[in-house]
């Protein structure tokens, strides 16, 4: 059931993106400007592809309560997979031949990694040492990258800044997994988790760099960035905090290693825009 609703949280986020991104397109700031922020709450494409992406995150918590970290944050990677052909038809990406292999490159290296490696094990009360190493490293890296990416312009903005996303919507994910497993005490408990207010926190990070990153007008790049950063640093904190493991019988480990390098090399072609993609592409009226 677990894996069922991730992917239907991937292929939510998928399509919520793409709107999102399509609002972003339409407002009169210019790329860099944070004030387009306040524009983009005014488009009615862009609210859609909001409401898409709270289905997702309710798809994605419950199947996070029921499964494991590693496992949920793959599948929910292949939203970028799902992404491409909407962002072709939406918003005039280009989708050629190295965006068709690194997507071929994801889905069967992610396949490979969770159906060889099976994730399993863990806790659902990880230590509070574990998550404020966690937490503090999360913050100095999204700082850095978001610093730097606002720096630049075009893909490697996109790059940087879904970067920094992709650490924030990591350790949300990771929060979610403890906070839907606390639910249950009302609004006076729910009001006194900590577990609440990182993931106030970690969601407006996430969101506003994923916007910036979605304003630059490079949808694969983008994407491909904050999902390639979002699974291996959901990889990483499912093992170091969640205490996750993968299975390492009958020759099992390597390969499913294997699988997630290959999923990462997709992704990372996926975020090299096309040769003949010069400028960012601009979404019809």
């Amino acid at each position: 059931m677990g894996s069922f609703l991730a992917l239907l949280a991937a292929a939510a986020f998928a399509l919520g993106t793409v709107l999102q991104q399509r609002g972003t397109l339409q407002t009169d700031a210019p790329e860099g400007d944070p004030h387009f922020l306040a524009e983009i709450v005014k488009e009615p494409v862009w609210l859609a592809g909001g409401a898409l992406q709270v289905v997702g995150w309710i798809l994605q918590a419950v199947a996070l309560a029921n499964g494991s970290l590693v496992v949920v944050q793959s599948l929910c990677a292949l939203s970028l997979v799902f992404a491409l052909p909407l962002g072709r038809r939406l918003t005039a990406q280009v989708v050629g031949r190295r965006s068709v292999v690194g997507a071929v490159l994801v889905l069967g290296g992610i396949i490979a990694f969770v159906f060889v490696g099976q994730p399993e094990g863990g806790t659902d009360n990880p230590p509070a040492s574990a998550w404020w190493s966690a937490g503090l490293i999360t913050v100095a890296v999204v700082l850095v990258l978001a610093a730097v990416g606002r720096r630049c312009r075009g893909p490697v903005a996109a790059s940087l800044l879904a970067a920094a996303a992709g650490f924030g919507f990591a350790f949300q994910a990771a929060v979610t997994k403890v906070f839907v497993d606390q639910l249950g005490g009302g609004l006076v408990g729910v009001l006194t988790m900590w577990t609440t207010y990182a993931l106030i926190v970690s969601a407006l990070a996430g969101f506003a760099l994923q916007q910036s990153a979605l304003k630059t007008g490079f949808l694969a790049p983008a994407m491909a960035s904050s999902n390639a950063t979002t699974l291996v640093i959901s990889v990483v904190l499912g093992i170091t905090v969640f205490g996750e493991t993968l299975s390492a019988g009958g020759g099992r480990l390597a390969p499913a290693l294997i699988g997630l390098v290959v999923a990462v090399v997709g992704v990372l072609l996926l975020a090299t825009p096309e040769v003949h993609d010069a400028e960012a592409p601009a979404a019809g009226p």
